[in-house]
């Protein structure tokens, strides 16, 4: 414990050697961890870089009471499980589209398929997205969540979660323009 103590005093006194050092000796060993949970190796990796990045990010604001081993499995935990709901939410939204039985109130077949199209083409679009502007923007048109919300969740600032949705909408547009000049 005195041990990890001192390893994080060092490190929120910016000593880049002592960070890099804990992430020798933690990385893999939580990359497992975190694939035992997710089922995936690349989305893992890019949960461990996050972490370690807003670790060096905040490191002056560090709080860390407990043990770093038990901190840093933590927020592993925390952050595949967050992806695994995540996951899950946008699987249950997909399937919601899918569904051949969905009637459009009020449309008639013209107008029915018309919306199919433009749905198909929103999902497509969507899924050639990054993966973090993916999630940022559901979590805000699907889930109703603020920026600061989604900054809070993802340890994100507020303008990079500002930028992604920016970027989001501005992809949706073209395509969307594209689609229906076409038609």
């Amino acid at each position: 414990m005195l041990n990890d103590l001192l390893l994080i005093k060092k490190v929120r006194e910016g000593d880049i050697k002592t960070f890099e050092e804990i992430f020798r000796k933690y990385y893999s060993p939580l990359v497992f961890f975190s694939v035992s949970i997710t089922g995936r190796m690349d989305v893992s990796e890019e949960i461990l870089q996050d972490l370690f990045y807003v670790l060096w990010r905040d490191r002056a604001n560090l709080q860390i009471l407990r043990s770093l081993k038990a901190y840093l499995y933590s927020a592993v935990r925390n952050r595949s499980l967050q992806y695994c709901e995540r996951k899950r939410l946008d699987n249950n939204y997909r399937e919601s589209l899918q569904s051949p039985d969905v009637e459009v109130d009020g449309m008639d077949p013209q107008e029915s398929m018309e919306y199919r199209e433009l749905e198909s083409v929103i999902n497509k679009t969507m899924e050639r997205m990054p993966e973090r502007r993916q999630q940022i923007f559901r979590m805000h048109r699907f889930d109703n969540k603020k920026y600061m919300e989604i900054a809070e969740i993802l340890s994100l600032s507020v303008k990079t979660v500002e930028a992604e949705i920016s970027k989001a909408l501005k992809t949706l547009r073209k395509e969307i323009e594209y689609h229906t000049s076409v038609l």
